[in-house]
């Protein structure tokens, strides 16, 4: 039985279709406090229950209490098991001490996601691997990078592509990226003022991007000042041409403001989080990942292997 909150349910309703079931009824509303409720409309005693919600979409605080609520709800209906599906997990950039006297919130979310009732976590991308040690419980990392790859195979020649990690944190997924087209690597050397946040400096480019078609690969674009800082970089060393490519399209204020002024020509996001109409920008083309979602709910429910499932490629 599959449900969704309010986040981002055209998402929800396309894995639906994938998956031809019918999404149930949460019934949630809000209290004129603002708490909120949730009652659901038919018996889910003894059923495999799927809890769609990504932290985002409305204030990522807001998503996460709602799915807490409805797995809390799932819960206490005695539901064989409950899985949430997150295909953007909040909080997931804090996922270490930085600094003292900071949070592990990433570790925070996984723990309340545990508590209120969650048997198995199903997201896309976290923005580390390690993420999935937060939880004892088995968690389905799914990658929306062959969906990437095949937009890139499909918009021409690859002979003189080069993919960029906008930071040396992201070489590794870079450089999968890059082996699965033939295409070189290069990455960008950043800096970030210590203890101003959303704020990046690119200072060089560590690779040959001279006379080369560049696409900047990185998890999410959230105040798009990393990707848009990059590509400067790569047009002032020389590049033809500069894409950005994530699977988490966050776009904060000023994102869409920067990303419309920039060098860039082309921002390839998927539908993790909803695209308001008024970021829908020329420049923005938004892939779907519900037949990845999918697939991996498929596999769960039937107690198949969602690593052979997809061959090794969807699944970190």
């Amino acid at each position: 039985m599959l449900y969704t909150g309010g986040a981002h349910p055209e998402l929800a309703e396309e894995i639906a279709g994938h998956l031809r079931v019918t999404l149930g009824e949460t019934n949630m509303r809000q209290f004129a406090n603002g708490e909120m409720h949730c009652r659901y409309g038919e018996s889910i005693r003894g059923a495999d229950v799927f809890i769609i919600q990504t932290h985002g979409g409305m204030p990522v605080n807001d998503a996460l209490m709602q799915q807490l609520i409805m797995i809390d709800a799932a819960k206490r209906a005695s539901a064989k098991r409950i899985t949430a599906v997150c295909p953007y997990y909040g909080y997931s950039r804090q996922d270490r001490k930085a600094e003292g006297r900071e949070p592990i919130t990433a570790k925070l979310v996984a723990d309340m996601l545990t508590v209120a009732g969650a048997d198995r976590v199903v997201s896309v991308d976290l923005h580390t691997g390690q993420i999935q040690g937060f939880f004892d419980q088995p968690v389905d990392h799914l990658t929306a990078l062959p969906i990437l790859i095949e937009c890139c195979k499909t918009a021409g020649d690859v002979d003189d592509l080069v993919i960029v990690s906008p930071d040396a944190g992201g070489v590794k997924a870079a450089k999968r990226f890059a082996n699965h087209l033939g295409a070189d690597l290069a990455f960008v050397n950043k800096i970030r003022p210590k203890g101003v946040a959303n704020t990046v400096e690119a200072s060089n480019v560590i690779g040959n991007v001279a006379g080369k078609r560049c696409i900047l690969l990185d998890d999410m674009i959230d105040t798009a000042g990393t990707i848009v800082a990059a590509a400067e970089l790569l047009k002032a060393e020389g590049a033809t041409e500069v894409w950005a490519m994530a699977t988490h399209g966050v776009l904060s204020d000023p994102a869409i403001e920067r990303l419309k002024n920039s060098v860039i020509e082309k921002v390839v996001i998927t539908n993790t989080l909803p695209l308001p109409s008024e970021k829908q920008i020329d420049k923005i083309e938004v892939l779907s990942i519900a037949s990845l979602v999918a697939d991996a709910i498929h596999a769960v429910f039937e107690d198949q292997s969602v690593s052979e499932i997809f061959g090794g490629e969807n699944q970190k």
